[in-house]
């Protein structure tokens, strides 16, 4: 006699869902009002008005005044061009993750930039159990962490200048948060073309990081290897700067390709 499978739990949520179908409809029939969008759904007109003006505000919607006729907004376009960008260095990235993570046996971290903060994207998980800062989705700061100060030494002006007017979290004894401080040690990074953070994110850690360019050349993400402080003796940190950089410059390459 075959086991019944126990019933599938849903979560869904309809207001959600909902919503989703109108962005759909709007992609199918943009310049389309209000009451037709209703109809075209099968929901009510202020159930579709209210799920548009909370659309329009958050930016995935735009409403045009005079003719009253909606279209999908600038952020469609600009989670677009993310899922493009992101799906493209991570389909490169993954194969190059994995060998940087056999090679040296350490946990292996893609990042990228978020206006002020940081998102990991990735992770390979190295042979050694240790717990770190790091862990795919996770937003952190720019100014401590091997990927992320990579990331803020190549990032715009503008953007170095928010950090650095603070304020800086500490997270560790170790974490600079002295602003002239870290703008020498951005610096430092900018010349080396890679860093080196100890202790500074996570006690007791370590976080080697070198920058990921697109085919233009431009820094869009840091790729790190991170492990535990005890195992990074001079031989290792030496090994470990030459395949991160390795590392990262066959990424870019490959992306250049791509």
């Amino acid at each position: 006699m075959q086991k019944e499978l126990p019933e599938r739990k849903s979560y869904r949520i309809d207001a959600v869902a909902r919503a989703l179908r109108v962005l759909e409809a709007l992609g199918d029939t943009p310049g389309i009002g209000a009451t037709a969008l209703a109809e075209k759904l099968g929901l009510t007109k202020s159930i579709v008005f209210r799920l548009l003006q909370t659309l329009e505000e958050d930016g995935y919607v735009q409403r045009d005044e005079e003719r009253a006729i909606y279209a999908l907004g600038y952020r469609i376009a600009l989670l677009g061009e993310r899922v493009g960008r992101e799906g493209a260095l991570l389909q490169v990235a993954r194969p190059v993750m994995d060998s940087l993570r056999d090679d040296t046996g350490e946990n292996v971290n893609l990042v990228i930039r978020e206006g002020t903060a940081t998102v990991v994207i990735a992770t390979r998980e190295g042979l050694h159990s240790i717990r770190l800062f790091a862990q795919t989705g996770r937003r952190g700061p720019l100014h401590a962490g091997g990927a992320s100060m990579v990331l803020l030494a190549y990032a715009e002006p503008s953007i170095r200048d928010r950090v650095l007017e603070g304020p800086l979290e500490r997270f560790s004894p170790h974490t600079i948060t002295d602003p002239e401080r870290l703008r020498e040690a951005l610096l430092l990074i900018r010349s080396n073309r890679y860093n080196v953070a100890i202790n500074d994110l996570d006690d007791g850690a370590f976080s080697i990081a070198a920058p990921i360019r697109n085919n233009a050349g431009e820094i869009i993400a840091g790729l790190s290897v991170a492990g535990a402080t005890v195992r990074l003796d001079e031989v290792r940190r030496a090994s470990y700067i030459e395949k991160v950089i390795a590392a990262t410059d066959e990424i870019s390459r490959r992306l250049t390709m791509s």
